[in-house]
């Protein structure tokens, strides 16, 4: 790929959030709609959890719980989360308090970048493992990014392949069997890709870390993720 494709698709990324931060902030939907399944949907269809990434709100991850909900989801969000800055930890002990609030059990959680990062840690957590049945994250930097040695912000830091949360996630290779990872040919923040060993790891076409979330080519390798989920259950 040349300097020019990667530079138009970097460009390209950059004006997707932009363009939904703000619709995020103007135009604030109430999450607790996608709760109920649309009328006439099909039942036993798995509830789902979004988690969202760095910087982003729920919001941000509109176009996938617009697209789950009219599919049959029940589609859940972790409005505690708000622009998920604090630790992997922390965010996972938050989406953990939701799963029990709400007594989800068979959820299927979708995420984007950061939130995969948080999903894998509720698989490792006696409390909500049990609850999920499997995880499917795009763009998520399972491996870390080597970018994140040149920031200063604790919360971008976090991202490097030699921070002891990563590495303590990439040491439960038992888990990678109930993950699903969908990534495109360029990501821009991480050069490395989203490969995860055991896991179900599909690239795409795609271009971009952000723009990808409303890519329909995403958006159905989600629903053959969850469709797989279920046809082996």
């Amino acid at each position: 790929m040349n300097l020019f494709a990667r530079g138009w698709a970097w460009a390209l990324d950059y004006a997707y959030v932009g363009f939904w931060q703000a619709h995020g902030f103007l135009l604030r939907a109430d999450p607790t709609r996608y709760r109920t399944p649309v009328p006439g949907a099909p039942e036993g269809k798995a509830p789902i959890l979004l988690l969202p990434g760095i910087y982003e709100t729920w919001q941000f991850m509109r176009p996938i719980a617009h697209h789950l909900h009219q599919a049959g989801h029940a589609v859940h969000v972790v409005q505690k989360l708000g622009y998920n800055l604090g630790t992997v930890e922390d965010m996972a002990h938050l989406a953990a308090a939701h799963l029990k609030e709400h007594d989800l059990t068979d959820v299927v959680i979708v995420a984007h970048s950061k939130g995969g990062l948080i999903g894998k840690f509720l698989l490792t957590m006696s409390s909500s493992a049990p609850r999920v049945k499997r995880l499917v994250a795009v763009n998520t930097p399972f491996s870390g990014s080597i970018y994140a040695a040149f920031f200063l912000l604790p919360s971008i830091r976090a991202f490097s392949p030699y921070n002891r949360t990563l590495k303590m996630l990439r040491a439960h290779l038992s888990l990678n069997g109930r993950i699903t990872s969908i990534y495109g040919r360029f990501d821009p923040h991480i050069p490395g890709g989203s490969y995860v060993e055991g896991a179900r790891n599909v690239q795409l076409e795609t271009m971009g870390h952000f723009r990808p979330i409303a890519d329909g080519r995403v958006l159905r390798e989600i629903d053959r993720a969850i469709a797989a989920e279920d046809a082996a259950a």
